[in-house]
């Protein structure tokens, strides 16, 4: 056997009018570097279903028949991106050398592979990271906020790498590694620079999506920065305590002021009142929100459910 056994894993979610495509072009991708000699023939490409509701799991079966470099997981129900890569890594570390995770969508340039692979073969990097170039495409509401995004990780002192979402390559024990969390709440891409390991970046433009519609919308993105944030760190509860005072200072003085108002002028004191309790509920229901959600994460941890079931898997 020569080179390395390379494990691809690709989180699918209802995803039946790209897989065709995908499938091709990461056959493609493997097939070269197979001839290349940079990888082993036992390399693979692993989908893994998170509970898709269409014919994802049957195009996966269809393509294993086909050719034995596809290989598949069906997880039992939708457990999220997250959970569905911890899966297949969990499942392809059980024979591949090293591990690529990749979008479906193939937005994330393929050919940035190979540079991967030279990194870790080369310069013995445990980890690669794909780093997106630039954001052109990006519109200006959505460059801004994920820019701004990686900024307040920064600032919260969330240590991840700049632009860099859930394309990257990893050695087999850097996923070891990466397996014993145990944390319910994944976040991926914060934890990798905790576990060390020499790393490196490779960067790419970023290109349209095959076919389909992004299943990751707007909603799904903010629950994974919340969990981005309140997984790596506690400054938004210091935040807390400090916006109290604050507003508490705030309050005092201007219930000082209308108060002398009131007494010099004879003015109501009704709607400053009113605006005064306003404010302060305002921040005090934000208040509760942000304890809210770690009271929650730390309740959900301590139940110690198991993160995914495996209901099927091709081999």
């Amino acid at each position: 056997m020569k080179g390395n056994i390379l494990y691809i894993v690709v989180p699918c979610f209802n995803e039946e009018e790209v897989l065709p495509n995908s499938s091709s072009k990461l056959r493609e991708k493997v097939k070269s570097l197979i001839e290349s000699g940079k990888i082993s023939d036992k390399s693979k490409i692993l989908f893994v279903d998170d509970g898709s509701k269409d014919k994802t799991w049957d195009i996966i079966e269809g393509l294993h028949e086909e050719d034995n470099m596809f290989s598949g997981v069906k997880l039992s129900r939708n457990r999220g991106q997250q959970n569905a890569i911890l899966a297949g890594l969990t499942v392809a570390l059980k024979k591949a050398d090293i591990m690529i995770t990749i979008d479906v969508d193939l937005q994330d340039d393929i050919n940035s592979i190979d540079k991967m692979i030279d990194e870790y073969l080369n310069n013995d990097c445990d980890v690669v990271y794909g780093v997106r170039r630039k954001r052109q495409k990006d519109t200006l509401l959505k460059r801004s906020t994920a820019e701004g995004y990686y900024k307040l990780l920064k600032k919260f002192g969330v240590e991840v790498v700049f632009n860099h979402a859930e394309f990257r390559l990893m050695s087999k024990r850097v996923v070891g590694s990466l397996l014993e969390y145990s944390e319910t709440n994944l976040f991926i891409r914060g934890i990798l620079p905790q576990i060390g390991f020499k790393s490196a970046s490779v960067e790419y433009d970023r290109k349209e999506r095959l076919a389909g519609e992004s299943k990751y919308p707007f909603k799904k993105m903010v629950g994974l920065a919340v969990d981005g944030i309140t997984s790596f760190s506690t400054k938004p509860l210091s935040l807390i305590f400090v916006f109290g005072i604050i507003f508490l200072l705030i309050g005092f003085i201007g219930f000082v002021t209308t108060l002398v108002f009131y007494v010099l002028s004879k003015l109501s004191m009704f709607l400053p009142i009113i605006f005064f309790v306003t404010l302060m509920a305002g921040v005090l229901l934000m208040a509760l929100g942000v304890i809210g959600i770690y009271t929650g994460k730390t309740y959900m941890e301590t139940k110690a459910r198991p993160r995914f079931f495996i209901e099927k898997e091709l081999d």
